[in-house]
């Protein structure tokens, strides 16, 4: 009986244990907006709840807000959900993007630009290596980003970047320094997000002006996720992570062909009269 009784009571602590192991590694890596970020600009404008689990941005006639990290990242994967603005959105544009800084800086960008109700917002991607961007592909999305948070991803590993939306990859850029093409990996990046008005480019080339009637426009950011091996944040996983080598099963190329084929609304590589001496050499070699 004693035997047994103590053999109980050892399984009672490891089921214990193994809980609380758990909550520890749920916790560690999810990400607290007051550990993780700093508010940028817009004072009262930019808002941490909850006990740092939400941050709101607001843009009204006055001033946009906005909030980068406190911690750079060198290769990684980048998790962040967002509730874009609702309503008539024209004009506004919500950042999301990683960035380091200087006239050669990379950059890695997700801008969702608004537009009137009712029509789709149209997500804007981009890819600057030391400081040259112009890589711009443009989608409208399969859902309404409005409704309910929506996870936008960025996998930035040494061979390529992945932007996924819920985990379904709709651009790759992938790295062609064999062939002259930069990539960016040697320069740390912060993460950015701002809320401002954009009103002279972002809806219809401008023609659409902002509304301020229906201001305060509000985004709003949660569960906020890091992996990387050089982040010096306790919210980061530092171990080996399948992002380091992630690229395209089959199954992600198909999903990725699909959301090109059905929502990609502008793609730079298809755009002769821009390039009228040629497109990017990156253009020229699978995008997979």
């Amino acid at each position: 009986m004693s035997s047994c009784s103590s053999c109980s009571e050892i399984s009672m602590v490891l089921v214990v244990s193994l809980f609380v192991t758990s909550l520890m590694a749920m916790t560690a890596s999810a990400g607290n907006f007051y550990q993780d970020f700093d508010i940028t600009f817009g004072d009262e404008r930019a808002n941490i709840l909850n006990g740092g689990q939400l941050l709101t941005l607001n843009l009204d006639k006055f001033s946009g807000s906005g909030f980068k990290s406190k911690n750079e990242y060198l290769l990684g994967r980048i998790d962040m959900q967002i509730k874009l603005v609702s309503g008539n959105s024209a004009g506004t544009v919500t950042a999301y993007y990683l960035s380091s800084q200087g006239p050669t800086h990379d950059e890695i960008d997700f801008e969702f630009l608004g537009n009137l109700s009712g029509d789709p917002y149209t997500l804007h991607t981009n890819v600057f290596s030391q400081g040259k961007g112009n890589r711009e592909q443009q989608f409208h999305l399969w859902f309404d980003p409005t409704k309910a948070f929506h996870t936008y991803s960025i996998v930035w590993n040494s061979q390529r970047i992945i932007f996924l939306v819920d985990n379904i990859p709709i651009r790759v850029f992938n790295n062609l320094e064999t062939i002259g093409v930069p990539f960016p990996k040697n320069q740390p990046m912060r993460i950015y997000s701002s809320l401002w008005n954009a009103d002279d480019w972002a809806t219809r080339g401008g023609l659409v002006k902002t509304d301020w009637t229906q201001a305060p426009f509000t985004a709003s950011y949660r569960n906020f996720k890091v992996s990387t091996t050089t982040s010096t944040s306790t919210n980061s996983l530092t171990e080996q992570s399948a992002w380091q080598t992630q690229g395209l099963d089959a199954a992600g190329r198909n999903r990725l062909r699909w959301v090109q084929q059905k929502f990609m609304v502008y793609n730079y590589c298809s755009d002769l009269k821009r390039f009228p001496q040629g497109l990017p050499a990156e253009c020229r070699r699978s995008r997979f």
